[in-house]
């Protein structure tokens, strides 16, 4: 019996048991921050589609503009065309600082449980919002919007010079800062707040490399980055310009690598 009682209480010791997964924890406020400049033709058709994705969703959603010295009246526009439909705020920058510095400004004053920045023209539809938020929710800290992974759609392409020099730039960054990230520079990204809050404040680029330099920052900190395939359409009208910014941009990368080549964890 002694013998039978000892058996009996190895087999219940290696028994597997059941893991019980803890349930998804549902995001219930985002902020969505868009960073404009010289937004007033562009700005109204795209926040009609945010009120139109935020009417009757559970979550509260909130808008925070910010018009990065615009010389046209984005601000007045924004303001008139959401007006009390979502609670809003808008921010100025005075002068011209910069997508990086108009973005790390809305991140900052974001009070959201999630920060999601998206750019003024939605090349990557709002409603992939859905995706990245889903992410958040199942523990990652940081989701972002990518174009090179399977799943992706880009129904309306660059012309295929500016699209080989992001592909080019984007192997660039894998190889030199951020090994596995197949897209870094699209313009969709969400951050739960506490990791908003810790990338933005040490954030320093400006230009257009500080979504290097954010996605570096989180890395180093240990936070878990989810990478989601979206819809994407190109727009003509993009302010990047490849021959003068490019060369700015993989300089900024080398100096966010070398400024953040010793923060850890917990730092």
């Amino acid at each position: 019996m002694a013998r039978a009682a000892v058996a009996c209480a190895i087999a219940v010791l290696i028994v597997p048991q059941e893991v019980v997964l803890p349930a998804p924890s549902p995001v219930q406020t985002v902020t969505l921050v868009i960073p404009a400049y010289n937004e007033a033709e562009r700005l109204p058709a795209s926040l009609e589609k945010i009120i139109a994705y935020a009417t009757g969703r559970q979550r509260v959603i909130d808008l925070l503009v910010v018009d990065d010295g615009s010389t046209d009246n984005t601000a007045e526009i924004a303001r008139e065309s959401v007006g009390d439909r979502l609670p809003l705020t808008v921010l100025t920058n005075t002068p011209n600082r910069g997508k990086g510095y108009s973005v790390r400004r809305g991140m900052l004053e974001a009070a959201g449980e999630c920060v999601l920045f998206t750019d003024a023209d939605l090349s990557t539809p709002i409603e992939e919002a859905d995706a990245l938020l889903a992410a958040i929710e199942q523990g990652a800290d940081v989701a972002i919007g990518s174009r090179g992974m399977a799943g992706s759609d880009v129904s309306v392409h660059q012309p295929w010079w500016r699209e080989k020099a992001g592909k080019l730039f984007g192997a660039l960054v894998r190889i030199l800062v951020l090994p596995g990230i197949h897209d870094s520079q699209c313009g969709f990204k969400c951050f739960r707040r506490e990791a908003a809050q810790a990338i933005a404040s040490r954030q320093t680029q400006d230009g257009w490399a500080f979504d290097v330099e954010q996605l570096l920052i989180a890395r180093k900190l240990g936070y878990e980055i989810a990478q989601m395939p979206v819809r994407w359409v190109n727009d003509p009208d993009t302010k990047v310009r490849m021959l003068t910014d490019g060369p700015k941009m993989l300089r900024d990368m080398v100096q966010a690598r070398r400024r953040h080549r010793r923060l850890k964890p917990g730092e």
